[in-house]
């Protein structure tokens, strides 16, 4: 089994990353990585900020590496106070997909939600920062799209 190393890039430090950045300035020379996961957090950046950091993750990776992304997936939605799942005891609510989580803004106002995302555009987005094989799969029970790419 060959063995792997997990890197963290975080913008808060008290987070305890490996690299203190903003995902959407990634430095740089980091690289090259086999893979890149992005869970729940491209959602947190403006539109213009997705394009520079799916580049950058595109630059980071070696020739054949992968990006995983999961985020909210809107298609059909509307931001109500509708229950869509229960997080353990927790409610998520379809106005939480499009605005953040509402009971952490107010401490985690970093937590707000800036960009939302249906199939079609996760797929542009990660085409246009130079992934292929691009794949978006929409998984109903979470209301979350999990997409992949490769570089070639």
């Amino acid at each position: 089994m060959q063995h792997c190393q997990e890197i963290r890039l975080d913008i808060d430090p008290n987070c305890s990353p490996d690299i203190v950045a903003d995902m959407a300035n990634i430095p740089e020379g980091i690289g090259p990585f086999d893979a890149a996961y992005a869970c729940h957090s491209l959602e947190h950046l403006y539109p213009h900020d997705v394009e520079a950091c799916l580049t950058g993750v595109h630059r980071e990776l070696r020739q054949g590496g992968a990006v995983i992304i999961r985020v909210p997936d809107l298609e059909g939605l509307s931001p109500s106070g509708d229950v869509l799942y229960m997080a353990g005891n927790l409610p998520v609510c379809a106005a939480d997909l499009f605005y953040g989580w509402r009971p952490f803004l107010k401490e985690r106002p970093y937590m707000a939600h800036r960009t939302g995302f249906l199939q079609e555009t996760l797929r542009t987005a990660l085409e246009s920062a130079g992934f292929k094989d691009v794949k978006v799969d929409r998984v109903q029970q979470t209301f979350e799209l999990v997409a992949c790419g490769v570089k070639h």
